[in-house]
């Protein structure tokens, strides 16, 4: 090895006074490895250099894993502010008229979603006149039609949550908004013994904003919520 440094002799105190800082730079370290191949000649196996790039490639991945999972524990932070912000709105009202014009208005803003329409299932026709003022945010089908409705007449369980992506929305659910609907998420509600199921439908212009792919624990958690309050209007 030559002792005739051939670096001008500040950059080559800068260096030795700065290891780490050659250590650190990816581009540096890349030309350093690519000279090393290059001295010892293409017939040469450099082992070490292959570990290295494996390493590289592992780091890499290590790192894409990390943003992931800090950006998905933002969005699942977000979520859940979300839900319990709609939720403590929700039991701002003291009176059931209130309560609907809330969950389509402010309590839909919190949710980012475009539309909430609360089906309940009744023996009686709709032409109350207070489920025809708040025909915007209230349904009332016949019995049956929930489970219908969740499993496209197939006649299998429902879930509690059922998320999916839409071609026509339904008319019945959603009124004239219905044209507009891509994508749904389902709440079925149970009021207890003795009284027919409800639903609670979100729908949004967004065809990706509810898909089967996605979780439902928060809104399972809002379903089961909202539960308890309908029991406490209906009682």
């Amino acid at each position: 090895m030559s002792s005739s440094p051939k670096l001008d002799p500040s950059l080559r105190d800068t260096i030795i006074a700065k290891p780490d800082a050659i250590l650190d730079d990816q581009d540096l370290m890349h030309a350093l490895v690519a000279a090393n191949e290059r001295a010892m000649g293409g017939n040469i196996v450099d082992l070490r250099g292959i570990a290295m790039e494996r390493l590289e490639a592992r780091l890499d991945r290590l790192e894409d894993t990390h943003r992931s999972v800090i950006a998905a524990a933002y969005e699942n932070l977000a979520g859940t502010n979300q839900v319990h912000r709609a939720i403590l709105r929700m039991l701002d009202p003291m009176e059931f008229e209130h309560f609907l014009q809330d969950l389509g208005g402010e309590v839909a803003e919190i949710l980012r979603v475009d539309a909430i329409t609360l089906v309940l299932e009744s023996v009686q026709n709709d032409n109350d006149p207070s489920v025809q003022r708040l025909g915007d945010v209230l349904s009332v089908a016949e019995p049956g039609f929930i489970d219908s409705y969740l499993t496209y007449g197939r006649g299998t369980p429902s879930r509690q949550v059922t998320l999916r992506q839409l071609q026509q929305a339904s008319g019945q659910v959603y009124g004239n908004r219905a044209d507009w609907i891509r994508s749904e998420a389902c709440l079925k509600l149970d009021f207890g013994n003795g009284r027919l199921p409800g639903m609670l439908a979100m729908g949004a212009e967004d065809p990706h904003q509810f898909t089967p792919q996605q979780g439902t624990d928060l809104l399972a958690f809002f379903a089961s919520v909202f539960e308890r309050s309908m029991r406490h209007w209906l009682s």
